[in-house]
Protein backbone atom coordinates (compact mmCIF):
# COMPACT_ATOMS: atom_id res chain seq x y z
CA UNK A 1 0.00 0.00 0.00
CA UNK A 2 1.16 3.36 -1.02
CA UNK A 3 0.99 6.60 1.19
CA UNK A 4 0.59 9.94 -1.08
CA UNK A 5 1.41 13.22 0.63
CA UNK A 6 0.40 16.94 0.36
CA UNK A 7 2.58 19.94 -0.05
CA UNK A 8 1.36 23.49 -0.28
CA UNK A 9 3.98 25.38 -2.58
CA UNK A 10 4.07 28.69 -1.66
CA UNK A 11 5.10 32.21 -4.21
CA UNK A 12 5.31 35.64 -3.97
CA UNK A 13 2.60 37.12 -6.11
CA UNK A 14 4.38 40.08 -8.19
CA UNK A 15 1.75 41.60 -10.86
CA UNK A 16 0.49 45.12 -10.41
CA UNK A 17 -2.93 44.96 -11.82
CA UNK A 18 -4.52 48.03 -12.01
CA UNK A 19 -8.49 47.03 -12.75
CA UNK A 20 -11.23 48.77 -11.08
CA UNK A 21 -11.32 48.57 -6.79
CA UNK A 22 -6.94 48.38 -7.05
CA UNK A 23 -6.87 51.35 -5.85
CA UNK A 24 -7.95 49.90 -2.43
CA UNK A 25 -5.02 47.34 -2.33
CA UNK A 26 -1.84 50.27 -2.97
CA UNK A 27 -0.14 52.85 -1.40
CA UNK A 28 -0.53 56.03 -2.90
CA UNK A 29 1.59 59.17 -3.37
CA UNK A 30 -0.18 62.52 -1.79
CA UNK A 31 1.83 66.14 -1.80
CA UNK A 32 3.06 66.92 1.76
CA UNK A 33 0.41 69.46 2.46
CA UNK A 34 -2.54 67.69 1.62
CA UNK A 35 -1.46 64.67 4.00
CA UNK A 36 -1.09 67.39 7.30
CA UNK A 37 -4.33 69.37 6.76
CA UNK A 38 -5.98 65.72 6.75
CA UNK A 39 -4.70 64.54 9.61
CA UNK A 40 -5.39 67.85 11.48
CA UNK A 41 -9.02 68.10 9.75
CA UNK A 42 -10.12 64.39 8.74
CA UNK A 43 -10.90 65.75 5.13
CA UNK A 44 -10.31 63.26 2.53
CA UNK A 45 -6.97 63.76 0.00
CA UNK A 46 -6.45 63.40 -3.41
CA UNK A 47 -3.93 60.96 -4.60
CA UNK A 48 -1.59 61.52 -7.87
CA UNK A 49 -3.79 58.98 -9.64
CA UNK A 50 -6.83 60.78 -8.70
CA UNK A 51 -7.89 58.21 -5.46
CA UNK A 52 -9.84 60.07 -2.88
CA UNK A 53 -9.93 58.84 0.62
CA UNK A 54 -9.47 59.68 4.04
CA UNK A 55 -5.78 58.09 4.89
CA UNK A 56 -5.61 55.59 8.24
CA UNK A 57 -3.62 52.61 6.94
CA UNK A 58 0.05 51.96 7.27
CA UNK A 59 1.34 52.57 3.55
CA UNK A 60 4.30 50.50 4.30
CA UNK A 61 2.16 47.53 4.54
CA UNK A 62 1.45 47.81 0.69
CA UNK A 63 2.98 48.32 -2.48
CA UNK A 64 3.13 51.60 -4.25
CA UNK A 65 0.33 52.66 -7.13
CA UNK A 66 2.05 52.11 -10.05
CA UNK A 67 0.19 54.54 -11.45
CA UNK A 68 1.14 57.36 -8.89
CA UNK A 69 5.32 55.74 -9.37
CA UNK A 70 4.39 56.95 -13.13
CA UNK A 71 3.20 60.55 -12.19
CA UNK A 72 5.52 60.76 -9.13
CA UNK A 73 8.66 59.96 -11.66
CA UNK A 74 7.32 62.10 -14.09
CA UNK A 75 5.94 59.53 -16.59
CA UNK A 76 2.09 61.31 -16.25
CA UNK A 77 0.73 64.37 -15.41
CA UNK A 78 -1.22 64.49 -11.74
CA UNK A 79 -4.78 63.94 -11.64
CA UNK A 80 -5.15 65.92 -8.22
CA UNK A 81 -5.31 69.21 -9.13
CA UNK A 82 -1.89 70.09 -7.91
CA UNK A 83 1.52 71.18 -8.73
CA UNK A 84 4.70 70.53 -7.03
CA UNK A 85 6.56 68.23 -4.95
CA UNK A 86 4.73 65.17 -3.70
CA UNK A 87 5.32 61.88 -1.29
CA UNK A 88 3.44 58.97 -0.01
Amino acid sequence: MTQGGTSVLEREETREETEPGDHERFAHYVRKEKIMQSAMSGKPVIALCGKVWVPGRDPGKFPVCPRCKEIYDGLRDPQDGGEGDSTK
